[in-house]
């Protein structure tokens, strides 16, 4: 069974940097994706970003388009997402998830697997 585990996650002034990590353990897909949602109280389950296993392509959301980015070490099995300039609305859980072999999306409901979630918290 596929596990992941993320961390990195805190509280910052807005303006600052996180960098969440998510360990990937038992996944071994070389061609699939990985990506990052988060969810806010009362609200749904979004997606922040996602990247392609194989390809190493990636695709953000419009919210966080030139401020998160996200990557991916095979070697270390982890998946990074470095978010910059964060505002209060970024303020949320962050969840990683990954699936099996299938179109690259960032709707939560193709992903298969999912880790516990880390929580960020930006103030103004």
């Amino acid at each position: 069974q596929v596990q992941l585990v993320e961390s990195g996650g805190g509280s910052v002034q807005a303006g600052g940097s996180l960098r969440l990590s998510c360990a990937a353990s038992r996944y071994t897909y070389s061609s699939s994706c990985l990506a990052w949602f988060r969810q806010a109280p009362g609200k749904e389950r979004e997606g922040v970003a996602r990247i392609h296993t194989g390809s190493g392509s990636t695709y953000y959301a419009d919210s966080v388009k030139g401020r998160f980015t996200i990557s991916q070490d095979n070697a270390k099995n982890t998946l990074y997402l470095q978010m910059n300039s964060l505002k209060p609305e970024d303020t949320a859980m962050y969840y990683c998830a990954a699936r099996r072999p299938g179109l690259c999306t960032l709707s939560p409901n193709d992903y298969n697997y999912w880790g516990q979630g880390t929580q960020v918290i930006v103030s103004s």
